[in-house]
């Protein structure tokens, strides 16, 4: 029986509070892994994060703090 299975398999804070999450969708055969793939994606301060992992909602929820998320759009204001 083929199976797909996806989870949550990294989350970094990176520079200026980004949370960087990495998705690993995986094809099981009877309980054995044959295939996988990776995705990953990005939560700047600032971004909505609800419809994220609960473990991820709760570094975010510690890590965009109103600080974090001024210093991250003026970084971002002082680049362009």
């Amino acid at each position: 029986m083929l199976e797909k299975v996806t989870v949550v398999d990294r989350i970094e804070v990176v520079e200026l509070g980004a949370v960087q999450v990495r998705v690993k969708t995986a094809v099981m055969e009877d309980g054995t892994q044959i295939s996988c793939s990776f995705h990953r994606h990005v939560i700047a301060p600032g971004n909505d994060y609800s419809g994220e992992d609960a473990r991820v909602q709760a570094i975010c929820k510690v890590i965009h703090t109103t600080a974090a998320i001024a210093a991250y759009e003026a970084s971002v204001a002082q680049s362009k």
